[in-house]
Parts: C-alpha cells; structure tokens; sequence
C-alpha cells in the first residue's frame, strides 16, 4: 500500500467482511506511525459517528473503527467503503462543493463510508517532529512521521462510482511501464549534472520502502499484480522527477517529460481499480 487511506480501506472492509480481525488493521496502520488519532470535522459529524466535538481530545483509531462500522451497515454483501485519490482536474469519488472535497483534494487521498441513505468522508493527514528543527545535516534531514490525524465529515450520501475495469488498467500498465522506462533513460542521459550512478537501483529503493505494507490474503492476484506495476511506474516518476536537468531543453529530455506526464493519471486510475478489486473480493468468500 502507497497510502494510509489504501491501507484502511482495504484492511477496514476485510473486517467488516468478518475475514479479518482488529488488530489486522491496527497492525497494517502501525506501519505508517504506532500514533493515530481521529477528530469530527464539525457537530454535524459528531452527531452522525459519536465522535467528541468540539472536545478535540485524541480519540484513537479503534474509536475510527467503530465509527466506520456504524456508518456502513452494510444491507447486502458489498463493500460500503471507497477509495479516492483525487487531484485537481480529476475529483471523481468526490462530492461536489463539500469541505470534505477540498480536504480530500489538498491530502490527495480520502475514504468514503456509508451509501445513499447516509456517508461519512474521512481524510488523513501526517504529523511530523519537530517541523521547524535546523538538521544537522540538510543533505540527509526527512522529517520524522510521529503521527496521523483523520477527520471525519458527515456526507449526506456516499457519491455514485463507476465501475472500474481491472483489466483496462492492467493494460494501461504495460504501456506505462515501458513508457516510463524508456523515459527514464532518456532523462539518465540528459541530467550531465546529476550524481546518480544507477537510476534503476534508486527506483528499487524506492519501491523496498512500500513492501512492508501488505493486503489481505483475500485480495486477487489479479490486483496484487496491478498495484505492484502501478509500483513500479510510480517509482520511476519519482526518480525521473529527481533527473530532470535545469536548464537543459535537449528534443531527448523533453520527449522524456512529455511520455511521463500522463503516467500519474495512469498510476492512479490502476490503483482505484486494484483497491475496488480487492474490497469486492471480501465479500465473495
């Protein structure tokens, strides 16, 4: 998982399924951070999940949990739980003109429990030590994930989705992930100023630091293999962004640019349909 909204939705619906148990989804969020805390947005929130409000006391997850089990009720063997990861221009799962929409969209990433009778959005967002603490050394500092906070906001009703097609976006990655390659080593040839000896080993580090996340069993190797790909087309972005070379316009590095940048949307649309993919799964055992 890429994200702490991946990880609970995918872990949450599994319990509300009955094939997992709590501590799986505590488990799966304590590698995120071991400190969760969870807040309503407003009193309308607080009415609909029983969160405190406006006593902003640091309710922990299992109260998330709950929570999220209450709103879901699920009628009918289904997923009462989405996914978004929405970004400017691309707002799908959201609804339209909400305070949660716009939190949703600065975080990148939300979920949405409930369906048409009631909803609840909730966003993540990471606390970080000691923001503003000179490091030592500027070329090593990352500031350190001490925890995370989700709000909670009362959604009139959960927003229709369309279906997402796993085996269109399992296709879109083969083109991606050569795309993303080739643009790669165009850039690796480009960056003259750039001190990477080995682009490819950046990009293996990079996807090493998200293998500890793990799915639940249940999950179809079909979308275990989707979200892997997606992995991978992502850590090239990453890399790449990294190579692009300041105040270079060779016609190499910008067909580079230009095969990346559509990659992201792909990346996204993939990991969308492997989670939905997943959270079906559960209730078919």
């Amino acid at each position: 998982m890429w994200c702490p909204s991946a990880t609970l939705s995918v872990w949450a619906n599994s319990w509300l399924a009955g094939v997992a148990a709590p501590d799986d989804v505590l488990d799966a969020l304590s590698l995120w951070t071991q400190s969760h805390s969870v807040t309503a947005y407003d009193s309308a929130a607080a009415d609909r999940t029983g969160l405190p409000w406006p006593d902003l006391d640091n309710t922990g997850v299992m109260s998330l949990l709950q929570t999220m089990r209450t709103v879901a009720r699920p009628a009918s063997a289904q997923p009462a739980i989405a996914l978004a990861l929405p970004v400017p221009g691309d707002v799908r799962g959201l609804p339209p003109g909400t305070q949660f929409g716009r939190d949703a969209i600065s975080a990148g990433e939300a979920i949405i429990v409930g369906d048409s009778r009631a909803a609840i959005g909730v966003v993540p967002d990471f606390e970080y030590a000691d923001e503003y603490a000179d490091p030592v050394d500027e070329d090593e500092f990352e500031p350190e994930l001490c925890g995370l906070s989700w709000t909670v906001y009362s959604l009139e009703r959960a927003p229709v989705t369309a279906h997402l097609d796993l085996g269109e976006a399992e296709y879109g990655l083969r083109d991606a992930v050569r795309s993303a390659a080739d643009a790669l080593v165009a850039l690796r040839a480009g960056a003259t100023g750039a001190d990477v000896a080995d682009p490819r080993r950046l990009v293996e580090q990079v996807l090493e630091a998200n293998r500890a996340h793990r799915v639940p069993d249940h999950a179809p190797e079909r979308a275990v293999r989707v979200l892997e790909n997606a992995a991978h087309v992502d850590a090239i972005i990453a890399v790449s962004s990294g190579l692009l070379p300041i105040g270079q316009s060779s016609s190499e590095v910008q067909l580079a640019t230009d095969a990346l940048r559509p990659l992201t949307a792909v990346v996204r649309s993939a990991r969308l349909s492997a989670v939905d993919a997943i959270l079906q799964s559960a209730w078919r055992r």
